[in-house]
């Protein structure tokens, strides 16, 4: 069974940095796409990044391109977000997820979730 295990999130001041990462076990995990996704309190989750299995293709939202960067690194089984110029709208619950058929945007295609990590940014 696939597992994935997120670090990174706390708290930071508007226009501060952020580094999370996913580690993933039990499969190999080159074979999987690799997402990002986000729930604050009372919204539901949105997509944030995702990139395919060997980081040829790489998709943000709109809303954190250009601040957010999205890599991985398949010898360690992990994925990383970059999160830069951060805002207090970016606020949430951030969640890892892996899709073993392509690279997406749409949660109901991720197979496999993280249990998520708070990242909290102040005004």
């Amino acid at each position: 069974q696939v597992q994935l295990v997120e670090s990174g999130g706390g708290l930071v001041q508007a226009g501060g940095s952020l580094r999370l990462s996913c580690a993933l076990s039990g499969r190999t995990f080159s074979s999987y796409a690799m997402g990002w996704f986000r729930q604050a309190p009372g919204k539901e989750r949105e997509f944030v990044a995702a990139i395919s299995w060997f980081g040829r293709i790489i998709n943000y939202a709109d809303s954190v391109k250009s601040r957010f960067t999205i890599s991985r690194d398949n010898a360690k089984n992990a994925v990383y977000l970059q999160m830069n110029s951060l805002k207090p709208e970016d606020t949430a619950v951030y969640y890892c997820a892996a899709d073993k058929d392509k690279i997406g945007t749409r949660t109901s295609s991720y197979d496999y979730w993280g249990q998520g990590t708070q990242v909290t940014v102040s005004s």
